[in-house]
């Protein structure tokens, strides 16, 4: 599957800082660009998915590039603003922009938008895990911690997550386990299932894999609404 293009136009280096490797471990095909020529040319040659115009992007010109690239066929358009004018971001909205993000950017919220609007506009969803201390996007195999804090999941780790998520409140045994989600080559010193579960459980900082003595281990998803 193709990734969603992004441009980045003209972000401060406060709000882009490592934005651009941040929606790329969260599978975003990502392209900067610093000038006005080169989102223009960028944005002509077709195929971006999203563009977020930076507060460095100067507000008519950036209004220009809605008028000129947003609608249909066209990315859709995230607007970084700064003091800009009430004025400015309502004809923003009415030029087609999806959203509008005020200084300063918090990477985390920025990269949820982003998902919201690529996910509607391909009609696709992010798979997002939410658990007790943690939530999992198992499109990126990426686990965000409640502190901001990220893991990567292996291989492995995405399938045996799976294979609990598609059989909620039912005991696997570990023989269910090895069938469905095999050890990784990386597991060769330690094939271990509790092993995996430990670190499993340890890397999603949750309670919600139990285990069954004498007979396996059981995935009760947390209650919404769980503290």
């Amino acid at each position: 599957m193709a990734r969603p293009v992004i441009a980045l136009i003209c972000l401060s280096r406060d709000a882009d800082g490592s934005l651009a490797d941040y929606l790329d471990r969260r599978g975003y095909e990502v392209h900067e660009v610093n000038d006005e020529w080169m989102a223009e040319t960028l944005l002509s040659r077709g195929g971006v998915d999203l563009a977020v115009i930076g507060d460095r992007y100067p507000p008519a010109a950036g209004l220009d590039l809605l008028r000129k690239h947003a609608g249909e066929g066209g990315p859709s358009f995230v607007i970084v603003a700064g003091q800009a004018d009430l004025i400015d971001k309502v004809l923003a909205l009415e030029l087609g922009a999806a959203d509008i993000v005020a200084r300063p950017v918090v990477m985390r919220e920025l990269a949820a938008r982003i998902g919201g609007i690529v996910g509607r506009r391909s009609r696709t969803q992010r798979e997002l895990v939410v658990l007790e201390n943690t939530t999992v996007d198992l499109r990126s195999a990426l686990v965000m911690h409640r502190s901001g804090a990220e893991e990567q999941l292996s291989a492995g780790q995405v399938a045996l997550l799976r294979l609990f998520l598609a059989n909620p409140r039912k005991v696997l045994t570990r023989d269910d386990i090895m069938a469905a989600a095999p050890a990784e080559s990386a597991d060769a010193y330690d094939r271990s299932i509790d092993s995996r579960i430990v670190r499993l459980r340890r890397k999603l900082d949750t309670e919600s894999i139990a285990t069954i003595r004498g007979s396996g281990y059981r995935f009760d998803p947390p209650a919404p609404g769980h503290s």
